[in-house]
């Protein structure tokens, strides 16, 4: 077992912000458990791979055991995986709900709820932060996503209620609620339109996302925060 001084545990790591999240924390000397369904091995010793589907049961608790097992240790889970459909709320189907709240509630659920109780046996503090919306606070007639917000408007919410409840173990939990990013979720032919749903008038870049997680994780005495990196888009329009 390699023992580290502090290890990040990232769902959803395969590529776009995942990916640069591994990279930004690898920087900040943090060993990484990197998951997705995709994931692959990394050439970096100090990365540890996990595939794996967080919708199925029992997947997100494997997750967390694996970075156990690895490092001896875990200090951060960054809930980065999620799934956005925009749809008028009628037509959305069965699947897209199963598909949503597989990834964006069991699956930060699970890994979540495996994660908090390591760090609360270790008792050497912690912190959560999970990726969201800004639809949830100010929804768009152009972007339909009622599920979006049902789902990530409840993460919002269970950060706030996770940042009190362990507060006093020295455990926090933050949010990110971005606007529209530059990932491979968006066809580059959508860039001009997609950034007109930002006061700024542009997109944001996976870095502008990585910045913001990693101010989050030096900030020690910011807890129960959503911080938005979304272009002024929550504030109006």
């Amino acid at each position: 077992m390699t023992t580290t001084p502090r290890v990040a545990l990232i769902t959803g790591a395969a590529q776009g912000i995942g990916e640069g999240l591994v990279s930004g924390y690898r920087k900040l000397g943090y060993a990484v458990v990197a998951n997705s369904r995709s994931i692959t091995d990394s050439d970096d010793p100090m990365v540890l791979a996990v595939p794996g589907d967080i919708a199925e049961p029992g997947v997100g608790g494997r997750v967390v055991d694996a970075a156990l097992a690895q490092f001896g240790r875990l200090d951060t889970v960054v809930n980065n995986a999620g799934i956005f459909i925009s749809k008028p709320f009628t037509e959305y189907t069965d699947g897209d709900y199963d598909a949503i709240t597989g990834v964006n509630l069991r699956g930060f659920f699970e890994v979540t709820r495996a994660a908090l109780a390591a760090m609360v046996a270790a008792d050497h503090g912690g912190h959560v932060v999970t990726i969201s919306t800004s639809l949830v606070d100010h929804a768009n007639k152009q972007v339909p996503s009622a599920l979006a917000s049902l789902t990530k408007g409840g993460l919002n919410a269970a950060t706030k209620a996770l940042a009190i409840e362990y507060a006093d173990r020295g455990i926090r939990a933050n949010a990110v609620a971005l606007g529209v990013v530059k990932t491979p979720m968006h066809a580059p032919d959508a860039y001009e339109a997609l950034a007109g749903l930002h006061p700024l008038g542009k997109l944001g870049d996976v870095t502008d996302v990585v910045d913001a997680v990693l101010y989050l994780e030096q900030a020690g005495f910011v807890t129960g925060e959503i911080l938005h990196v979304d272009g002024g888009q929550s504030a109006g329009h």
